[in-house]
């Protein structure tokens, strides 16, 4: 068999493409211009976009903050590119650390209440490093069932290089983590990893309850706050929102939504993060962050100092679009956040919604298996503290009538 013969059969055959848990091929759904992927974006002014000469309200994007087009952010963007040019060209190990890289660390860390910060080039590129480098064969990996397929790939990058035991525990369910925990040798040393908040569902981990857990038997406790940053805790995350930040052992984050930029960072105590700099494959093999994007976050962390109304907003609109959307009878299963997903389940079901959605001027997300469960397909909601009290009203009135025109 000749090893393209299943990409070929994938995008021509729908008997292959349900091999692989899609109900029809990608070349079936795109001539019925239905593909909901890859669409080119014309002109991009935050809370709207243009896509074929056309004018879309955006409610698919992770800028909350709505800071990719604040004149501050850009314009440090722009100075960083004057001075320093476009890339480093070289990893943070060798050539590829400037002033910037460090005092951009430092503030991190202060920023959500660590001693120390360590930047990424990318946010997935964090946990795929960080977490294979903090365990040992005797260790004990234990992650919860819905965490972002970067830790996903983490845990098996762990598990493959050093056959570290893998543990999931049921999503966002204490007593069946503690289970677990409860069966760890207590000599092995144990980390466990949630997301702050769940990119997906936009829950929040219940820190409250899994924080004590970890010091009752001896775990580290990583929170992916990717979603967290910019929404949570007065925009310090999840560990701040709930007034745990010394007991959250290490906390990660990316610059791709409420930072406006790309890349991501860990932070922790100064041991671990220096531990990181040595063993952190894909930080010591990847060319460092870009001075522009590197200026784009420091530019950021002054805005929501300066701005904290932002933070304010972003989560005001989520709460009446999600009191808004219940009312109407939407599954917005159990948001908590500015991410707010319609759950409908069936795949071409949520494909036709959101074609139905887009073709009305809203533009969302569709998000199948893998990326959630199987048979809980959805449209991925998420909002700005940029939207307008009009957009917003008109984003509401849309679902009103789809409502109705879908069946959902």
């Amino acid at each position: 068999m000749d090893l393209f013969d299943k990409c070929i059969g994938f995008y021509d055959d729908p008997a292959v493409a349900q091999k692989y848990g899609y109900p029809t091929n990608p070349r079936t759904v795109m001539q019925m211009g239905m593909f909901p992927y890859f669409i080119p974006i014309e002109e991009a002014e935050g809370t709207e976009v243009v896509i074929h000469g056309k004018r879309l309200l955006m409610i698919g994007s992770n800028n909350y903050l709505g800071l990719t087009n604040h004149p501050k952010v850009k314009e440090r963007a722009v100075e960083a590119l004057r001075k320093y040019g476009t890339s480093c060209t070289g990893s943070r190990f060798l050539n590829g650390t400037l002033e910037m890289h460090l005092e951009l660390e430092e503030r991190l860390a202060a920023f959500v209440g660590l001693e120390a910060a360590l930047v990424f080039s990318t946010g997935f590129q964090v946990n795929l490093g960080s977490i294979p480098a903090l365990v040992d064969p005797s260790d004990v990996l234990i992650t919860d069932k819905e965490v972002h397929a970067s830790i996903v790939d983490g845990v098996r990058q762990a598990k493959g290089q050093k056959n570290v035991q893998v543990r999931f525990f049921k999503h966002n369910d204490a007593a069946d983590l503690e289970s677990i925990l409860a069966a760890c040798p207590e000599e092995s040393g144990k980390l466990v990893v949630v997301d702050g908040v769940y990119s997906m569902g936009g829950d929040i981990a219940p820190l409250p309850e899994i924080v004590p857990l970890c010091r009752k038997y001896g775990a580290r406790l990583l929170c992916d706050d990717a979603h967290s940053l910019g929404v949570l805790g007065g925009g310090r995350g999840t560990a701040a929102h709930f007034g745990l930040v010394p007991e959250v052992d290490l906390v990660m984050g990316t610059f791709s939504k409420s930072f406006a930029s790309i890349g991501g960072f860990m932070a922790g105590r100064k041991e671990v993060i220096h531990w990181l700099q040595i063993f952190a494959r894909p930080f010591i093999f990847s060319a460092s962050l870009p001075p522009a994007s590197v200026a784009t976050v420091l530019a950021c962390l002054d805005v929501i100092r300066e701005e904290p109304e932002r933070v304010a907003r972003v989560n005001a609109v989520g709460e009446r679009v999600r009191t808004e959307l219940r009312g109407m009878g939407y599954d917005i299963a159990v948001s908590e956040t500015p991410i707010i997903p319609i759950v409908i389940g069936d795949m071409m079901k949520t494909i036709q919604t959101w074609k139905i959605l887009f073709d009305a001027g809203i533009y969302t997300n569709v998000a199948l298996p893998p990326a959630v469960p199987p048979d809980s397909s959805l449209l991925r909601t998420s909002y700005m503290a940029t939207h307008t009290d009009d957009q917003i009203d008109r984003i509401l009135e849309t679902f009103r009538k789809v409502k109705k025109l879908a069946a959902v």
